[in-house]
């Protein structure tokens, strides 16, 4: 039996082309479907248990979705905004704590959350390097941030416009970043931390000018009188904030009225959630949901789609099995004169089949240690392809 392997294998590496051929079919066909499984899982894994750890949330009427997958996992589509005052009504019912969360603006390719210290406590995040943010125009990043773009306490990121003409005059806003947080395998290690009036800041709503009582620049000045300057639009607005100009920063209106995107409610008891999500129930405006009723609802989804895709893959696969079927009855065929002087020289009809056998096995374990490879890859990274993939 030895015999006929070598003889297989010298075959087999003699035909390169047609072994790799149906080398790579087998492991196509074994490989997919367990690379699925193992990439569901990991999503299922991600998806559950931060939905599990996050009570209630909070948003404007529109879509469930929308709003969990932007308030936990940092998605790109941003529900409808609403104001302050919901998360200052929900304090005042004493029924939960609220954390508000304003997800919109990006920094290079990472998202800009806005929140309070209040996150950090609830989400159990440690800083690894540097300290927290304290105050305006201060950020913490995620280890991937930092990771991805070599970034450190001390250095600085810059925020990116919604829009390459930006028509409002809003500029991006650098932010020194003062800690990065320890990995925690989740959404947060994608994000840029940000104070709620930073996030506004970079929307514009607070700003900065220069002090007109010393500037020299008649330019810019409008009217002037003993008691008040006022200027025109060609003031400039930082775009930085630093030691210097920080208290020149400030913001119009009641901040009760500026915008949010979500508000992370926390409850005392089950009690107190079953009572918060009552008084929302008929509410116009806002609606509260469960995480975790909406994440299964998404994962009931993908797992309906998955069964559709898994019998399309076992269709393939058995044509593919079919196709291999073929090629090698073909190849038999093609092999008669050689199979005939194996048997002339004196090896038994078994002998023709051993090597088959031996052409079979040998194609099946080169794919099976292939598959094997590319599975341990994939279970390896399963954590960041799912980010990527699935939750980015």
């Amino acid at each position: 039996m030895i015999s006929s392997f070598y003889i297989a294998w010298r075959y087999l590496a003699f035909n390169k082309v047609r072994s790799a051929t149906l080398v790579a079919c087998i492991t196509l066909i074994a490989f997919l479907p367990m690379a699925l499984q193992l990439l569901l899982d990991e999503s299922q894994q991600l998806l559950q248990s931060r939905a599990t750890s996050t009570p209630l949330l909070l948003g404007a009427r529109g879509s469930a979705l929308d709003l969990v997958m932007n308030s936990l996992y940092f998605d790109e589509q941003v529900p409808d905004v609403f104001t302050m005052q919901a998360a200052e009504d929900i304090m005042q019912s004493d029924l939960a704590y609220a954390i508000p969360l304003y997800v919109r603006f990006h920094a290079r390719n990472s998202v800009i959350v806005g929140t309070t210290l209040d996150y950090f406590d609830f989400r159990g995040l440690q800083i690894a390097q540097g300290r927290m943010f304290a105050v305006l125009g201060e950020a913490v990043i995620g280890a991937d941030v930092a990771e991805d773009y070599g970034l450190h306490p001390g250095d600085a990121i810059v925020s990116s416009p919604e829009t390459l003409f930006d028509l409002a005059g809003v500029y991006p806003l650098k932010m020194a970043i003062t800690g990065v947080l320890q990995r925690n395998h989740t959404s947060d290690d994608l994000a840029v931390f940000v104070d709620l009036k930073t996030a506004w800041v970079i929307e514009g709503l607070g700003h900065g000018h220069k002090d007109l009582t010393s500037t020299d620049d008649a330019s810019v000045i409008m009217t002037r009188t003993e008691d008040s300057v006022t200027a025109n639009a060609k003031l400039f607005q930082y775009t930085e904030v630093t030691e210097d100009n920080i208290d020149s920063f400030h913001f119009h209106g009641d901040l009760s009225a500026y915008p949010i995107t979500a508000v992370l409610a926390v409850p005392d008891d089950v009690k107190s959630a079953t009572l918060l999500r009552g008084r929302y129930l008929e509410n116009p405006r806002y609606h509260i949901v469960r995480p975790k009723d909406v994440i299964a609802g998404l994962l009931e989804n993908i797992f309906r789609i998955k069964s559709v895709i898994d019998s399309v893959i076992a269709i393939v696969g058995l044509a593919t099995v079919m196709a291999i079927i073929l090629v090698f009855a073909l190849s038999v065929r093609l092999r008669q004169r050689e199979l005939s002087t194996i048997f002339r020289l004196g090896c038994s009809r078994m002998t023709t089949v051993n090597l088959i056998v031996a052409e079979i096995t040998l194609i099946v374990i080169a794919s099976s240690i292939i598959s094997a490879g590319l599975l341990y890859l994939v279970d390896a990274n399963a954590d960041t392809l799912v980010r990527q993939l699935v939750l980015r």
